[in-house]
């Protein structure tokens, strides 16, 4: 009998050690995504099927159960790429739950807040040991904890409004968190509805605006703005000799209005 225990034991301790050898699983929302995500324009911009979500919204949350129940200390043995794509793809699954609470009756995520306090602020999350808002993932977590210092993951959580980048129909993974995080933000900065070069001008999303600090912090050697979208001159389709004015800081940059409908691919918000 003893010896039956002690070996129910060691499979039982088995399979928690391989668990968290193979990390957390975003395979839940991994196939949500590429059933409810729709790819415009070879992947600048997506539209949401929130109403598909709607009807899958049980595996939706057996995966946004399945954030909350990892602890703090568990979160922090990760490696930054697992920390990082967990954040990203927790932010980005809440945001749709959040659309849902309301869908179809929302036209906009600004709907979902109040004249005291923004949809942003709301806490509704039960991520990492508290009960959080969405800002407290990306303001706090992300990019308040000092841990990641990554200016492109403004790229990959998604706000749902079409202003925002694509919600990427796949999910963030470690093992290829960096090649994502590229590809999103070339795929932003190559579309002319929210970039683009016009009257001597570089004209950007306001998401430049309102995060220029975190695009001046030396990633990748670039210590201001202009420096850092002359990184990406081709996908912005710069000339060289424009993206060194650009560098320079002699070149104006604009920042365009921002588009805060729903990023619905039907319903109201379409």
């Amino acid at each position: 009998m003893l010896r039956r225990l002690v070996q129910t034991f060691l499979l039982f301790a088995a399979v928690i050690l391989s668990s968290h050898a193979a990390g957390f699983s975003h395979a839940g929302w991994d196939a949500l995504l590429k059933k409810h995500v729709v790819v415009l324009r070879g992947g600048q911009a997506t539209q949401v099927d929130y109403a598909g979500f709607k009807t899958d919204r049980v595996t939706l949350t057996q995966y946004l159960s399945s954030t909350s129940g990892v602890g703090r200390a568990d979160f922090d043995r990760w490696s930054k790429p697992e920390q990082l794509a967990f954040l990203i793809n927790a932010y980005n699954a809440w945001t749709v739950e959040l659309i849902l609470s309301a869908y179809p009756d929302v036209s906009s995520i600004k709907d979902l807040g109040s004249f005291l306090q923004s949809p942003w602020k709301k806490r509704f999350i039960p991520l990492l040991g508290e009960t959080r808002s969405l800002d407290d993932i990306e303001q706090g977590l992300i990019r308040g904890s000092g841990r990641y210092q990554e200016p492109r993951v403004h790229f990959a959580v998604n706000c749902a409004s079409i202003g925002c980048p694509a919600l990427r129909p796949e999910a963030y993974v470690a093992e290829r968190l960096d090649a994502q995080l590229e590809d999103a933000t070339q795929k932003f900065l190559s579309d002319r509805s929210r970039n683009r070069p016009e009257d001597d001008a570089l004209k950007v999303s306001s998401i430049f605006k309102w995060y220029r600090g975190d695009f001046e912090q030396g990633w990748r050697g670039a210590s201001s703005l202009g420096g850092f979208l002359a990184l990406y001159r081709e996908a912005l389709g710069l000339p060289a000799e424009t993206a060194n004015r650009l560098a320079a800081g002699k070149m104006h940059i604009d920042f365009l209005p921002y588009d805060w409908r729903l990023n619905a691919s039907s319903g109201k918000g379409g």
